[in-house]
């Protein structure tokens, strides 16, 4: 950080904190417009939440990337407060394993690389506060050229159902890197937990994790268990569904037929009756079809 702010920056602070006690004081709240506005942006990737919070300077006709912004110096990524970044599951940036939790996001531009970091500090007035020392994560991203944003911008892209890119963009440059979760660990690690909590006489949390495990292909004899115990707490088409789909996957396509026709069977009874009913009778006719032609 350039000397030359440090004193403008520590003013800067002194005055804002006079002034909101002087409010806070008389009881009054006033909200101010903003040169470099709040925001945010907030993505599930996976089933962790990331999120970015940050202020929006704008360009205003000035050289940013070299001169507004320094080369080699650690910035903000904004203005204000330091930008910070959020992950409410463990994750992997561009590659490397962060835990759960809040951090500051600087930078330190470069004409031909940037350094990302992640730093545990996350409630920091810009960077003037800033210790190497509390860094989580380095890690090198290389900027390039993109179209005009006159405001700086955050975007996270979804690159698939467990990774997506988080892009920053301001004036003509851009820098991204990857977050990633291991969707199938956080997934055995969440049903572990709320299995362990579900109340005896819960059917639909057994349900949905055999469902899950199903549709996902993974451990039949674990989603067979689940269903089956959500069954003998309650009988619904639901649970009888999913026990039908296990039984055929499984190769017991005859069960399978049997099991989906309790599934109707329970859908017709239900005053009205489930607005499910079609898709299972639409099911079983196909299932038959299928087992005719073998």
């Amino acid at each position: 950080m350039r000397d030359f702010y440090k004193p403008i920056a520590l003013l800067f602070m002194l005055t804002a904190c006079c002034a909101v006690t002087r409010l806070a004081a008389q009881g009054a709240s006033l909200l101010l417009p903003s040169r470099s506005p709040r925001a945010s942006v907030s993505q599930v990737v996976g089933i962790c939440t990331v999120t970015i919070e940050y202020h929006r300077p704008g360009v205003r006709s000035r050289a940013i990337w070299g001169e507004l912004v320094p080369f080699g110096e650690v910035w903000r990524t904004g203005a204000n407060q330091a930008t910070t970044i959020s992950f409410t599951h463990p994750v992997k940036v561009a590659g490397n394993p962060v835990p759960a939790g809040k951090y500051a996001l600087f930078t330190i531009p470069g004409s031909e690389k940037w350094t990302v970091i992640l730093n545990k500090k996350h409630q920091q007035f810009g960077s003037f506060e800033y210790d190497p020392a509390e860094d989580m994560l380095r890690f090198d991203a290389p900027p390039v050229a993109a179209s005009f944003s006159e405001r700086l911008t955050f975007e996270i892209c979804p690159a698939d159902d467990s990774s997506a890119s988080v892009d920053l963009k301001w004036e003509s440059l851009s820098v991204s890197f990857m977050v990633e979760i291991d969707l199938d660990e956080a997934m055995e690690a969440q049903l572990k937990d709320v299995l362990a909590k579900a109340e005896p006489t819960d059917w639909t949390t057994r349900y949905q994790a055999a469902r899950y495990l199903l549709n996902s292909k993974k451990d039949m004899p674990q989603a067979m268990k689940l269903i089956e115990e959500s069954i003998k707490i309650l009988q619904t088409p639901q649970n009888f569904f999913v026990k039908a789909q296990i039984q055929r996957l499984g190769g017991s396509a005859t069960e399978g037929v049997k099991t989906l026709e309790q599934a109707i069977d329970l859908a017709q009874k239900q005053k009205p009756p489930s607005p499910m009913l079609k898709a299972l009778e639409d099911t079983l006719s196909q299932w038959k079809l299928e087992d005719q032609k073998k």
